[in-house]
């Protein structure tokens, strides 16, 4: 075969390798909404935000040493709102502390938001120009982390926490780091 001839297939074996590449992110048994996140079991970036009620800081040094679930959220986000009341039902049911950090949101609002649905937050921390959140790979709010003893990120859930999530991924883990 001549180079010519091989120049002119390039085109389409560049295509069909193309083709099987974007046919794994939709092939059977795969799920075309799963965000993969880089940071499942490294360290959970270190951060120092403002607290929104107490004036203090919310660091990652105050989750050390028990597993907590972090919770990022926003007054403005219509899921946030619609995920508020299971947040709510875990703060009381579970024995893992729960935090939360208003990303990229007015501390007043956030604080009004808290007053008018319920705060299930242990602490919580203000993220006003996201930083905190690109360090974690957060796409959009809400996502909620669980985070072991050891300050690693074990657990990632993009978008609204539901109880199928909390049965089926988030109790299985948590009994796996020994949380009862």
């Amino acid at each position: 075969m001549s180079w010519r001839r091989a120049l002119y297939l390039l085109p389409l074996v560049l295509f069909a390798a193309l083709a099987v590449y974007l046919f794994q992110g939709v092939a059977p048994g795969r799920d075309p909404q799963l965000l993969p996140s880089a940071m499942i079991d490294k360290p959970a970036p270190d951060f120092a935000l403002p607290e929104l009620l107490g004036g203090g800081q919310l660091t990652l040094a105050d989750m050390k040493g028990q597993v907590v679930l972090v919770n990022f959220f926003a007054s403005w986000c219509v899921p946030c709102r619609a995920e508020h009341p299971v947040l709510m039902t875990l703060s009381h049911d579970l024995a893992v502390p729960l935090y939360g950090i208003a990303y990229k949101d007015k501390p007043e609002d956030s604080a009004k938001f808290l007053a008018e649905l319920g705060n299930p937050f242990r602490r919580t921390g203000l993220d006003q120009n996201g930083r905190t959140g690109i360090d974690f790979g957060v796409y959009g709010v809400p996502e909620t982390y669980a985070i072991d003893r050891d300050g690693r990120i074990r657990w990632r859930h993009v978008g609204p926490l539901d109880q199928a999530a909390i049965d089926h991924e988030l109790m299985p883990l948590l009994h796996r780091l020994g949380v009862p």
